[in-house]
């Protein structure tokens, strides 16, 4: 630790030795450095504060309505869009400073100071306050890009949800296009397949197997029907063949053919009745009375005709004479015989239809599930084309209304707290921290190469430097005779340092009180001038 705070100290001292470098480095740059600082043109700053205000009092009304999108996201968005290259020349446009490019490497040198100089800061906290600022050497033209970037930002934003609105729109346009022709085709599709297979496609009775299983299930039932009435049938026959087909007229309590029910003897009481009224009224020669005779002999030979062939038909089956007794139990047992066998034809009817109908069935049993499967899918396919289409068309009117309400009001509204302003002080460049660092520069660059050459050209300033150096031990030291005028000279040396950096100093103070203090210095010096 010693040893490195001697070298420390030889170096120090090197340095002291060779101090005219100082004196020459800081000459050489200071004044020049501080001239070039003080030509440097003066630069003005514009800037505007606003406030985007996204507390809209739509928003909670039009919630589940309309598409919302979120404002603060929207607002960032642009603030990273507005300094693109189409905003940019706008904004060049508008301040004209594209005139001022005569090539297009000039004008692309103005787009990118725009890009570097133009900023765009929001302030912390959850208000949207923003600031945009830009720097000039024209004051004006400082103005004129903060307004110009101002009219972008909020016209950019506020056009931001027309323009994908309209986007929008013409998507869901085009897509429902689309979707409507692909519906007409899938409705076409399934109708032609309708049409193809109407009598093979599943219907209320549902699927193949199902209606396979009814028709299976029906003809059971009809069988059993059929053997019940066959049954019933041959215990009818059975029946009427153990009664007596004559009766005595004790045992028969009917006397005449007119206690067997037709179909004409209502209307024959009716006529009675009718021939009896007008006999009270009239003779047996009144027209209306003749023909009342005349019709009720017509329809007492149309009775007498039915029941004769009512009794011809209740036969036996096996070829057996006509039974012909007006016996009540045999004729009822005639007419059940006859119902039984109407029903058995019947039945056996519908049996050999059911048959013919599993028989089918049965035969289409690898065609019909593929066409009902082919079926399932075309509806499928369509109900999710419709699906889609239904949807696509609730999405437009959704979004027809998100327009219109954009249309009518605006999501996020823009105040100006400040507007841009010409400014009337320069606020650059820095020039007190450019006189300082340049200050530094020379004095470091003086101190750097004294340092240098006292390495260079090494001078011996204590005795454990000339022994290190030698190698040799140093046992004494004899100091210099004052007629040497050593002592002087080196005290004439550090004065001339200490003036010459007195003097720079003075320079420095005139340099820097001159742009502290314009009013008091610039002013009065630029009435005499």
């Amino acid at each position: 630790m010693q040893e490195i705070f001697d070298d420390l100290i030889d170096y120090l001292k090197g340095i002291w030795i060779k101090r005219r470098y100082i004196i020459i480095s800081t000459w050489l740059i200071c004044p020049i450095g501080w001239g070039v600082v003080a030509m440097m043109p003066d630069i003005y700053q514009s800037k505007a504060r606003i406030y985007a205000d996204t507390q809209s009092i739509l928003a909670p009304l039009l919630k589940g309505l309309t598409v919302q999108t979120n404002p603060d996201i929207q607002i960032n968005l642009m603030i990273k869009t507005l300094l693109s290259r189409p905003n940019l020349e706008r904004i060049s446009r508008m301040t004209d400073m594209d005139i001022q490019a005569e090539t297009p490497q000039q004008y692309e040198a103005i787009i990118l100071r725009l890009r570097e100089d133009i900023k765009i800061i929001k302030q912390r906290g959850r208000d949207n306050i923003f600031t945009i600022s830009f720097e000039d050497q024209n004051p004006e033209m400082a103005k004129n890009v903060v307004q110009s970037a101002l009219t972008v930002f909020i016209e950019n934003t506020l056009g931001d949800n027309r323009t994908d609105a309209d986007s929008a729109q013409k998507f869901l346009k085009s897509q429902i296009a689309e979707y409507e022709n692909r519906l007409s085709s899938a409705e076409s599709r399934l109708t032609a397949f309708k049409q193809k297979y109407s009598h093979m496609l599943p219907d209320q009775y549902g699927g193949y197997y199902n209606k396979l299983n009814i028709a299976k299930e029906q003809l059971q039932m009809i069988e059993l029907s059929l053997l019940e009435t066959e049954t019933q049938l041959k215990s009818a026959k059975a029946q009427l063949k153990t009664v007596p087909s004559q009766s005595t007229n004790s045992q028969n309590k009917i006397q005449t053919a007119n206690s067997i029910k037709t179909s004409y003897d209502e209307r024959i009481a009716e006529l009675e009745l009718t021939l009896d009224s007008l006999q009270l009224r009239y003779t047996d020669k009144h027209p209306d009375v003749a023909e009342a005779k005349r019709r009720l002999a017509h329809l007492e030979k149309q009775r007498t005709k039915e029941i004769d062939d009512y009794l011809n038909i209740t036969s036996s089956e096996n070829g057996d004479t006509l039974i012909t007794s007006q016996n009540p139990v045999i004729q009822q047992l005639q007419i059940q015989v006859n119902q039984y066998e109407n029903q058995v034809a019947l039945l056996k009817v519908r049996a050999n239809d059911y048959q013919t109908k599993v028989k089918d069935l049965e035969n289409k049993i690898y065609i019909l599930p593929e066409i009902e499967g082919e079926l399932v899918a075309l509806n499928r396919g369509y109900e999710i084309t419709k699906s889609k289409y239904e949807q696509l068309l609730n999405r437009q009117e959704t979004a027809l209304l998100a327009q219109q309400a954009d249309e009518t009001t605006n999501k996020i509204q823009f105040k100006v707290i400040d507007p841009p302003r010409a400014a009337t002080k320069p606020t650059g460049p820095k020039r007190i921290l450019f006189f300082l660092l340049v200050a530094f520069i020379g004095l470091g660059a003086g101190i750097g190469l004294s340092l240098l050459l006292s390495q260079l050209s090494p001078i011996a300033t204590s005795t454990s430097q000339l022994s290190k150096a030698t190698g040799v031990p140093v046992f004494g030291v004899v100091s210099a005779n004052e007629n040497l005028g050593l002592q002087k000279w080196h005290k004439k040396k550090t004065i001339v340092f200490i003036i010459s950096n007195l003097c720079l100093l003075v320079i420095l103070i005139i340099f820097m009180s001159y742009f502290l203090f314009p009013d008091a210095i610039q002013a009065p010096l630029k009435r005499i001038l």
